[in-house]
């Protein structure tokens, strides 16, 4: 029995991914582009979610900072999840809901990209981390499910919007985590050329 189930985890996990490869491949290359102008242009990724999500975030910037699958020059990330001391001084002093907007608006610059990562699409921090980083003239790359939520609502036309077509937290995730890892390889490719696929 549990067994079985451990399978069918496999199995919804894989089928989810087939079916979404076609309709985000579009958005995907979209953010590739978005990233890759921001970092050759001397810009920086700030990326940012809640729970999962921000291990995601922090996936994401280790990989873009230290390497993915290639050696290359470092490229510019900072994950808006790690510092305790911000993290609980804003959630303290003003309120959870500007933990990253703040962050934003102290540390992104026009040309910079904002990764906004949130499952269900309705995150109030990270609404309001969209609102600070088009004020501060930065795009958005913004990673959801279920429909979008709110997020999708505020995202520009200069935006990207990469919204899995599911509302399972578990199984959105993981498309997000596979996403998070061919915008890595789209950027290296830009730069390093085409490498053989690893086995």
């Amino acid at each position: 029995m549990l067994e079985q189930r451990i399978q069918q985890h496999f199995i919804d996990s894989a089928d989810l991914k087939y079916q979404a490869a076609q309709s985000l491949s579009k958005p995907i290359a979209a953010a590739v582009q978005a990233v890759l102008a921001c970092v050759t242009s001397g810009g920086k990724v700030l990326a940012c979610g809640n729970g999962g999500s921000a291990a995601d975030a922090q996936h994401f910037s280790a990989e873009f900072i230290g390497r993915f699958e290639r050696e290359r020059p470092e490229l510019g990330a900072i994950a808006l999840t790690t510092d305790s001391s911000i993290l609980t001084a804003i959630g303290n002093d003003y309120d959870f809901t500007r933990i990253f907007a703040k962050q934003v608006r102290g540390l992104g610059q026009a040309g910079d990209v904002l990764l906004a990562l949130s499952t269900s699409g309705n995150s109030a921090n990270i609404l309001a981390a969209i609102e600070a980083a088009h004020e501060r003239e930065m795009s958005v790359v913004a990673l959801t499910g279920r429909g979008g939520g709110k997020i999708a609502n505020v995202l520009r036309e200069t935006d990207v919007h990469i919204c899995v077509p599911h509302d399972r937290t578990a199984r959105i995730q993981e498309v997000h985590l596979l996403v998070l890892h061919c915008i890595c390889d789209g950027v290296d490719t830009q730069l390093l050329g085409e490498q053989e696929s690893p086995t």
